[in-house]
């Protein structure tokens, strides 16, 4: 599959073979197109080994518009209703694949990412498809005149395509060889790139208490605020709601992570770009309202009089989590709970509902799992995913501005964009 010429024409040409641009690579094949496929890492579909813990949650039961986050989410909703997730199962179950519900989330019946990988693989060697991997992009251009073409300049020689896709990704995750090189060939095409930024990744906060708390994990609730743009006041009115999100919080000695994390990081992300302060607010009995926490909590000082404030959260909260809420809420664990007035009561309620923390970064493009902003959606037809500036030029997977939450949105954006754009480029080419 790896010949190595010179030079190569094909109907349609395909930079990044990622989850998308395999898609986009098969899709075209199948309409007839010739397809060559070009990957700068040693080997095609090298993120997707990494999906779902390595076992490739490529899609979710549930599919709705707000599962998808984008400056233009309408857009990104209409090619998702071009290729819906009835289609994906098609597109699976006939590569083979036999497929694994897990309360909504959809796995191979494998539990192995290396599955769908190969899988794809195969569909593009028994396609024809042209796959060069090592394949390093270092210019592509556009020529001029009535049979106009797309060129891309490598180290492997120079490709020519009737179409181009660009499929090469985001910034996120570069070890897996998305590194963000494609923006530059979107923005010389004239398009806009919303800034990307890291998302589905953790978030880091300025207090030390954080150290005393690492490697506890705990289901709560993270609520986060942002401060308002063009705000300048102190007080609640400074502070707007971001996003929420509940499920197991896991404290590390920076911050905060855990999928509530991830789901809300790329409005934290967000905010720090534009110099905007942002605040966690942590719940950590999220299954108890404040009335209901309330009454637990004077229950349980009745029911054990004698115990000391320590002795009183064994059983209910991590120790290591306990002393640290005890502490903010200026008490101490060898305290006697009779001792404790209603303002300290008061203060350990506040803490174990409301647990302040300021947000000073987002861990960088190395942890995330994706980007926020890319290519704009207003300048990329949703149905074709063709350029509404130059014709014959496509778009899909991470370079574009969406971003799902956690749950195999990601993978449903890759397969539902790469399937449209593939055979959308392979019409165009071959009329």
């Amino acid at each position: 599959m790896e010949e190595r010429e010179k030079n190569r024409r094909s109907d349609v040409l395909i930079v990044g073979a990622g989850a998308s641009g395999m898609t986009a690579a098969i899709y075209a094949a199948r309409a007839g197109a010739s397809v060559a496929l070009l990957e700068h890492m040693d080997r095609a579909g090298k993120k997707i080994l990494s999906t779902g813990n390595g076992r490739c949650n490529f899609s979710n039961r549930v599919q709705l518009p707000e599962c998808y986050r984008s400056r233009n989410p309408q857009l990104a909703w209409q090619t998702l209703q071009r290729f819906p997730l009835d289609a994906t199962l098609s597109f699976f179950e006939g590569l083979g694949l036999s497929v694994k519900d897990r309360n909504g989330y959809l796995y191979p019946a494998s539990d192995q990412a290396s599955s769908v990988r190969e899988l794809l693989l195969l569909e593009i060697n028994r396609l024809g498809v042209e796959l060069f991997t090592g394949c390093r992009i270092q210019w592509i251009r556009r020529t001029k005149g009535r049979d106009a073409c797309f060129e891309a300049g490598t180290d492997q020689g120079t490709f020519t395509g009737n179409s181009l896709i660009l499929a090469a990704g985001s910034s996120a995750a570069p070890a897996t060889g998305s590194d963000g090189s494609e923006y530059g060939f979107a923005e010389a095409f004239g398009h806009r790139l919303i800034t990307p930024l890291p998302a589905l990744t953790q978030l880091r906060c300025a207090e030390k208490d954080y150290k005393k708390m690492a490697g506890v994990r705990t289901e709560a609730q993270v609520t986060l605020f942002t401060e308002k743009r063009g705000s300048r006041k102190d007080g609640a009115e400074r502070w707007e709601f971001a996003a929420r999100d509940r499920g197991e919080l896991q404290l590390t000695d920076y911050g905060i992570s855990g999928i509530p994390v991830f789901q809300v990081s790329r409005y934290a992300a967000e905010a720090l770009h534009e110099k905007r302060k942002v605040r966690a607010v942590i719940d950590f009995l999220p299954s108890m309202n404040e009335e209901q926490t309330w009454e637990m909590m004077k229950n349980r000082t009745a029911a054990h009089p004698e115990r000391t404030c320590g002795q009183w959260m064994t059983g209910l909260l991590n120790g290591k989590l306990g002393n640290v809420l005890l502490a903010r809420a200026g008490l101490s664990d060898k305290t006697p709970v009779s001792q404790v007035g209603e303002t300290g009561w008061r203060s350990l309620f506040d803490q174990i509902k409301a647990f302040g923390s300021d947000v000073v970064e987002a861990n960088g493009f190395a942890h995330a799992q994706v980007c926020a902003g890319g290519v704009d959606l207003a300048e990329v037809d949703p149905l074709t995913m063709e350029s509404r500036l130059v014709g014959g030029l496509y778009f899909c997977g991470e370079i574009l501005d969406v971003d799902g939450i956690c749950g195999g949105y990601n993978l449903q954006w890759a397969w539902s964009g790469g399937a449209a754009a593939g055979m959308s480029a392979a019409e165009r080419s071959r009329s």
